[in-house]
C-alpha cells in the first residue's frame, strides 16, 4: 500500500466492510465519474465479518443476503455461514474492482486548513496512520464491531474469571470443561448458546427480559419484507403495519436443536460478579469460568469526534445519511438512523445509492475524474 500523504480525492469512504463496498459500487456509477478511494482498517476484505465466530449462520438466505449488483451463490434456501460471507464480499470487492486500500486505519477527521497541503478550500483532511487524504466528502461506514458495549455490573473488578464480548468470540473449543454465562436475549446470545453446548461444562443463559422466538417458518426474509412494508407505507403516509423486531430469536438450526434438548431456557441477569462467579437474583451463588457478553454494540464513531458532529450515544444527526452540521460528511451502515435495514447486507443498497446520488449533486461536474491513491 502507497502512502496517503498529500493525496487528494472527490470522496473518502471510510471503512471496507458491506456498507462501504456498497457505496463504493454506486460511486463508480456516479454521474462525472467522481474519485474515491475505500480505506479499511482490517488486513483483508469481509468487514466485521472477519470477526463473527466460527459456526454463525445468518438467519436469511443467500439471496436475502446480498449486495447490489451481484447475487450471493446459494440462492433461496441455504443460509450462508460466516465464511460464505467473507468469500462473496472478497469477489464482490475483487469483480467490480473497487479502490480499497488496506490496512489503513482512520484516526480522525477534521476540517481542512491552509497547513494540509495548502488546501484550505472546503475539504476535510482524513488523517490515518498511513499519511493524510484531502477530500471534498467523506463518507464514514464503520459500523459497530469496534465498539462493543457491555454494561457495568457491580463486582466485576473482584472478578478472577474471564470476560469477552461476542465480538471476541471465535469456537467454542476455547470454552471446553468451562462453566460460562451468556448474557443477551437476542440472536447472538441464542446462537453462542447454542455454540457452547456439549463443549462447556454447563451454559447459562443470563437476560434482562424472557427472550422472544420466533415461529420455525420465519427468518429474516419475512423480517425483511414486514420492514419493507412497513417503510413504503410511512412514505406514502399510510398507517404503517406492526413490525416484528429484529432482536425476536430466528430459529436457525443450530437454535433449534438447542431447543430440542431442553437447553433454550433463560434465567434473569445476574445482580453482581464475585470472585468467582456470579450472584443471581435470589441470592444463590455460583462459580463461573467466563462471561460472554452478546449485548450488541454503539457506533464506532471516535474518528469523528474532531468534527464535533457526534452525540453521547456515538450518533451523528443526520438528514437521511447525511450529517445535519457537516454538510461534506455521510454516515451509511449504522442502523435505522442512517437508513431503513441500513446495517444489513440486503438493506444497505438503498442508502449506499441515496449516498452517491447526494455526493454527485454535491460534486457536479467538478470532480477529479481519473484521480485516484496509488497503492
Amino acid at each position: 500500500m502507497g502512502a496517503l500523504v498529500d493525496v487528494a480525492v472527490d470522496v473518502a469512504v471510510i471503512g471496507g466492510g458491506q456498507a462501504g463496498l456498497a457505496v463504493g459500487y454506486y460511486l463508480a456509477r456516479a454521474p462525472g465519474g467522481p474519485s474515491y478511494v475505500i480505506l479499511d482498517a482490517e488486513a483483508g476484505p469481509g468487514g466485521a465479518w472477519r470477526h463473527a465466530w466460527d459456526s454463525l449462520r445468518l438467519f436469511s438466505p443467500a439471496r436475502w443476503s446480498s449486495l447490489p449488483g451481484r447475487l450471493m451463490q446459494g440462492g433461496a434456501e441455504a443460509y450462508p455461514s460466516r465464511d460464505d460471507v467473507l468469500c462473496y464480499l472478497a469477489e464482490y470487492e475483487a469483480h467490480y474492482r473497487l479502490p480499497v486500500r488496506r490496512p489503513v486505519r482512520v484516526r480522525a477527521v477534521e476540517r481542512a486548513e491552509h497547513g494540509d497541503g495548502g488546501a484550505a478550500d472546503g475539504r476535510l483532511v482524513v488523517r490515518t496512520d498511513a499519511g493524510d487524504l484531502l477530500a471534498r466528502a467523506v463518507v464514514s461506514a464503520t459500523g459497530s464491531w469496534a465498539a462493543p458495549f457491555v454494561p457495568e455490573v457491580p463486582g466485576r473488578e473482584r472478578y478472577g474469571g474471564r470476560e469477552l464480548h461476542s465480538a471476541r468470540y471465535r469456537t467454542p473449543l476455547e470454552f471446553a470443561g468451562r462453566r460460562v454465562v451468556v448474557v443477551g436475549g437476542g440472536n447472538s446470545g441464542a446462537q453462542v448458546l447454542a455454540d457452547l453446548l456439549g463443549h462447556a461444562e454447563s451454559v447459562t443463559w443470563a437476560t434482562l427480559h424472557p427472550p422472544r422466538f420466533l415461529p420455525d417458518e420465519v427468518d429474516g426474509r419475512v423480517l425483511f419484507d414486514q420492514a419493507t412494508e412497513r417503510y413504503r407505507a410511512q412514505r406514502e403516509g399510510r398507517p404503517a403495519p406492526p413490525l416484528r423486531s429484529l432482536g425476536d430469536v430466528v430459529m436457525v438450526a443450530p437454535v433449534r436443536a438447542a431447543r430440542e434438548r431442553g437447553a433454550l431456557r433463560s434465567v434473569p441477569l445476574f445482580r453482581r460478579f464475585t470472585s468467582d462467579g456470579v450472584e443471581w437474583p435470589d441470592g444463590s451463588v455460583t462459580r463461573e469460568d467466563a462471561v460472554i457478553w452478546c449485548t450488541g454494540f454503539r457506533p464506532a464513531t471516535a474518528h469523528l469526534a474532531p468534527l464535533g458532529v457526534v452525540d453521547a450515544r456515538g450518533r451523528v444527526p443526520v438528514e437521511g445519511t447525511r450529517a445535519l452540521a457537516e454538510s461534506r460528511l455521510w454516515l451509511v451502515g449504522y442502523g435505522e438512523w442512517t437508513g431503513f435495514a441500513s446495517a444489513t447486507l440486503i438493506g444497505v443498497g438503498r442508502s449506499a445509492r441515496a449516498t452517491a446520488q447526494e455526493i454527485s449533486a454535491l460534486l457536479g461536474n467538478s470532480g477529479t475524474e481519473g484521480t485516484g491513491v496509488s497503492g
